[in-house]
């Protein structure tokens, strides 16, 4: 029987610091039958060449935003499963397998590949603690890994969403009756060194796009919650000085996600 060829596609946009790792951990993969496809948003720096340089079958220029290139990626790539990675992420090497071990369930059309964070500074420690509260929470966490005709079958990525996009597809998987697993191998996503105002800035940006996810949906509330972050108090109190932290960013971004609800809504009013 012939294996499944997995297609990795990974947007860029300026992801020089990252990109040779992320798809270092692709080519590294023990199960070997896989394809990456890096899709770049016309870069200024050498993302392009160090994709290539580290293992890309592909590299692709296309936009305008990170959806749109998903799209493209798996349009480009020929594998019947496909998964979409970050630029910052790096997998362990045992995640392609895992996926397609998932995948020999013909009832499986989605999976879920669990998180960990890593990065430099305070900040970045506390949005390791938080991650680390995410793992197992279904509200939290969504799918990166689909069988190619449930992924056509929904649409794919909505173009129209530049964040809680992963949400949105996560979402209409589930409506259609899609059974959804997940593996035991991780991601690994690389912070680097987090900021609060540059924290603040990145959600207000992502804030006028959340604020169509949630106009569509009358549960998407539901995923703001984050309640997950209360189950596991004995964590909390064990990282205290982090557990500050963590809930001093969690406000700054709630603040961010606020401000950029408001743009999009003034936006709509003047339209």
């Amino acid at each position: 029987m012939t294996e499944p060829l997995v297609t990795f596609v990974v947007p860029t946009r300026n992801s020089a610091r990252t990109v040779g790792a992320c798809v270092a951990s692709l080519r590294g993969q023990t199960y070997a039958h896989v394809e990456i496809v890096v899709v770049d948003n016309d870069s200024t720096d050498a993302t392009a060449n160090i994709a290539a340089a580290h293992g890309a079958d592909r590299v692709v220029i296309a936009g305008p935003e990170r959806c749109a290139q998903r799209n493209v990626g798996a349009r480009e790539g020929s594998g019947d499963i496909v998964v979409f990675i970050d630029s910052d992420m790096v997998l362990e090497p045992s995640v392609a397998g895992d996926v397609v071990a998932r995948f020999a369930d013909p009832s499986v059309g989605a999976v879920i590949i669990p998180e960990h964070s890593f990065g430099e500074g305070y900040w970045s420690q506390c949005k390791v603690l938080e991650k680390s509260l995410y793992v197992g929470v279904d509200d939290a966490e969504s799918a990166r890994a689909f069988r190619r005709a449930v992924f056509e079958g929904v649409g794919g990525w909505n173009e129209s969403l530049t964040a809680a996009e992963d949400w949105d597809l996560d979402d209409r998987i589930r409506r259609v009756g899609t059974g959804m697993a997940r593996i035991d191998s991780y991601i690994w996503h690389d912070e680097g060194r987090l900021r609060l105002r540059g924290t603040f800035g990145k959600k207000r940006y992502y804030g006028r796009w959340l604020a169509a996810y949630l106009d569509t949906r009358e549960d998407g509330g539901k995923r703001l919650k984050r309640t997950a972050l209360l189950s596991q108090p004995k964590v909390l109190v064990r990282n205290a000085p982090y557990t500050v932290g963590m809930v001093t960013m969690k406000a700054v971004e709630a603040a961010g996600m606020v401000a950029g609800m408001r743009d999009a809504r003034r936006e709509q009013v003047h339209a």
